[in-house]
């Protein structure tokens, strides 16, 4: 042991530097040197983080409404489609047919009605001289019956018109279609259950969270006593399953009016850009919401312990002595905890030296901060550049 000891004091010597008595218990060369940083209050986000699901925009089921054999599958899975494009080609000479019959029975039923007008014409003109009251009446109904028979006709070839525009079956919404749940050849009905495909739209895409109404009315209360001050808007961030934070910001759709009656909590909705289509519906995800700012102590984690028992302690300078404080805190900020109590601003929180360091334990202090990369600077040489 002796051995080591001066050949610590050697080694000590020889670089200039004093042997510190924190690498070797036994030894007493003075108080130990630490860096320190003031903390202050300071203002901060207050943001909550809730988990989502997302949503699609608007997501539609397709389905033939006449039937008929597919005969042509027009679209690619996966490449968007635009509202009104055709999705599938149904055989259409039945309904080609029947538009004809129509057209026909129109033409019939127009032709007996200027027979009918020309006849209730005449009479019209007779009436009391070569043709009887009864006569003109007969007369007056062909007619209406016949105008009756055009209407029948002209609607009869609207519904023809429209079915055999249903052979093509488009696509209602903007949106990414699915695959095809049936083949080329395939026979369909009209309104039938089973759906040919579904298009879903993505950008933008909903997500729908949950807040607790309990945390909801601590947040008012905030608000009511001014220890949270309101931002302009919302600053809505969404998390991805990877970890990565999306660049597009999301808005408010529903606040949520109603609260479970099993779960106690409010269900919220809202709506981010989707261009690139990374976010798919039923993804779960993390939606970090700041509703304002709020005043606090923020102290650096990497000068924070985390006890056996869970509870979070630093040090801090107090007369030349290192001080153990429990910290307790409501969340963390960037790269520090948000305290609440266990420290005061103006208290010197310690930020190096804290290997072997003991409560009690005599120290000099030289101040440090910490910059953008959250790498621990001298002060005096940061201030200097």
């Amino acid at each position: 042991m002796r051995k080591m000891i001066a050949l610590a004091a050697l080694l000590a010597a020889t670089a200039g530097q004093p042997v510190f008595s924190q690498g070797f218990p036994g030894m007493n060369s003075g108080p130990t040197e630490v860096g320190v940083m003031e903390v202050s209050v300071a203002d901060v986000p207050f943001t909550i983080t809730l988990p989502g699901r997302a949503v699609a925009y608007e997501e539609t089921e397709i389905r033939p409404r006449v039937e008929g054999l597919i005969e042509e599958i027009v679209y690619t899975p996966g490449r968007p489609v635009s509202s009104g494009d055709v999705l599938f080609r149904l055989d259409s000479e039945t309904y080609e047919a029947a538009l004809a019959s129509a057209e026909a029975a129109r033409d019939s039923a127009e032709a007996g009605l200027s027979t009918a007008q020309a006849s209730y014409d005449r009479y019209a003109k007779l009436e009391g001289v070569g043709a009887s009251t009864s006569e003109l009446e007969a007369a007056r109904a062909t007619l209406a019956q016949a105008k009756a028979e055009v209407k029948s006709a002209e609607a009869s070839l609207q519904t023809a018109q429209l079915n055999l525009a249903r052979v093509d079956i488009t696509s209602p919404i903007t949106g990414i279609p699915d695959v095809a749940q049936f083949s080329v050849g395939s026979l369909v009905t009209a309104n039938q259950s089973d759906t040919l495909t579904t298009v879903t739209r993505l950008d933008p895409i909903y997500v729908d969270v949950s807040e607790s109404s309990a945390r909801r009315m601590r947040i008012r209360e905030l608000f009511s006593d001014g220890s949270l001050s309101p931002g302009e808007e919302l600053d809505v961030e969404l998390t991805l399953e990877n970890g990565d934070v999306s660049v597009e910001k999301g808005t408010l759709v529903t606040p949520g009016v109603t609260v479970s009656t099993t779960t106690g909590t409010i269900d919220l909705r809202f709506e981010f850009p989707n261009p690139d289509r990374m976010i798919l519906p039923g993804q779960f995800l993390r939606v970090d919401i700041t509703l304002g700012t709020t005043q606090a102590i923020l102290v650096p984690q990497r000068a924070t312990t985390r006890q056996s028992d869970g509870t979070l302690t630093a040090f801090v300078a107090q007369d030349g002595k290192a001080e153990q404080v429990t910290l307790t805190y409501s969340g963390s900020y960037q790269n520090a905890w948000i305290v609440t109590d266990g420290i005061e601003a103006g208290d010197q929180v310690i930020l190096e030296g804290l290997s072997n360091l003991r409560d009690g334990a005599e120290i000099t202090t030289v101040p440090v901060i910490i910059n953008a990369e959250g790498v621990v600077e001298d002060a005096e040489t940061a201030e200097s550049e």
